[in-house]
């Protein structure tokens, strides 16, 4: 019997974020992964693909846009840290679960929103899932802790 526990899947090539329970499609967002391409090295800011959970989720009362330094929010008046890759709204911090990407959570690899709506759809990340600040509040409200996740070419 399928299991009924919600699972998370990423297709790179379709830019999308499938959310399913068993058979069902829950949600599908669209999404951004890292423009330089697939992988697990230290330092390239390429998304890794395989087998994830889902490590910690953070900023659950945050405001919708709040932005992020170090999975901290801003608070008003702080100075924005110096990146055009903010992480905004919501964190889903990830954990590899197979040897070629357990580095997955020393290199900090989040399904976050972004100030860069526009390009969700594309390629254009430093190597974490982005996704628009409405669709990470609704995803980071619908799956747990641990939730299963597979980023899949």
């Amino acid at each position: 019997m399928q299991s009924r526990r919600t699972k998370i899947d990423i297709s790179i090539s379709d830019q999308m974020l499938v959310v399913r329970r068993g058979d069902e499609t829950l949600r599908s967002y669209p999404v951004s992964t890292s423009r330089f391409g697939l992988g697990t090295e230290e330092g390239s800011m390429k998304t890794p693909t395989g087998r994830f959970r889902v490590a910690e989720k953070i900023g659950g009362d945050a405001p919708s846009g709040t932005i992020f330094q170090s999975r901290v929010p801003l608070k008003p008046g702080d100075p924005f840290p110096p990146t055009e890759d903010l992480v905004m709204s919501r964190i889903l911090w990830l954990d590899g679960l197979e040897d070629h990407n357990a580095n997955t959570r020393e290199r900090f690899i989040y399904i976050h929103g972004t100030k860069h709506e526009d390009k969700i759809g594309n390629p254009a990340s430093h190597g974490c899932i982005r996704m628009r600040n409405a669709d990470v509040i609704d995803l980071f409200d619908l799956v747990d802790e641990d939730t299963p996740v597979v980023i899949r070419e």
